[in-house]
C-alpha cells in the first residue's frame, strides 16, 4: 500500500496540461468532487468531439488569464453545500501536489464569490494524501513550481 500523505485543509497545486504553474485550491473532504472557478465558459466541436474553452484568472494582486481548451469528459449533476443541484461539465486533467502528478475529474462552475478558485473534493484526495485540518500550505510555491518544471522540460 502506497504511504498517503498529510496535507494541510489549504494548498498551492499546479495543473501543467493547463499552463497554470500555481493555483491556491481547499482541500475538501466533505466534497465529492473537485471544482475549478473558470470565466468565458464555451462549448464547441472539434472532429465531432464536445471541446470546453474557457479563462482561468491566477492571481488577486496581478490576475493572469490563461485561455484553456480541453475536450469534455461528461456533464453531470452536482450538489452544491447549500444543497443546490446544478448540472456541469467536467475535464479530465492533470494536477501536481506534493511531488506527485496524477489525473483528476474536475467540474466547471464560478467560484468567483468564494475564497478559493480550486476545490479539490475527496475522489481526489483518497488513497493519496490525507488532509489535517490544523495545518495549511506544507507545500511551498518552490516545490509546485520544481515538479511542473520537472514534469514539461
Amino acid at each position: 500500500m502506497a504511504q498517503v500523505i498529510t496535507l494541510g485543509w489549504r494548498e498551492r497545486l499546479a495543473l501543467p496540461e493547463l499552463g497554470i504553474p500555481l493555483l491556491k485550491a481547499k482541500l475538501d473532504t466533505g466534497a465529492r468532487s473537485s471544482a475549478l472557478h473558470v470565466d468565458a465558459l464555451e462549448e464547441f466541436d472539434r472532429d465531432g468531439a464536445t471541446w470546453l474553452r474557457f479563462v482561468v484568472r491566477m492571481g488577486r494582486r496581478h490576475p493572469t488569464e490563461v485561455c484553456c481548451e480541453l475536450p469534455a469528459l461528461d456533464r453531470r449533476v452536482v450538489t452544491d453545500t447549500g444543497g443546490k443541484r446544478s448540472e456541469r461539465w467536467f475535464i479530465r486533467t492533470d494536477i501536481m501536489l506534493a511531488g506527485q502528478r496524477f489525473g483528476v475529474d474536475i467540474n466547471l462552475t464560478d467560484r468567483r464569490h468564494m475564497l478559493f478558485p480550486m476545490l479539490l473534493g475527496r475522489t481526489a484526495l483518497l488513497g493519496r494524501f490525507a488532509v489535517d485540518p490544523g495545518l495549511s500550505y506544507t507545500q511551498s510555491r518552490l516545490i509546485v513550481a520544481t515538479s511542473v518544471d520537472q514534469a514539461h522540460p
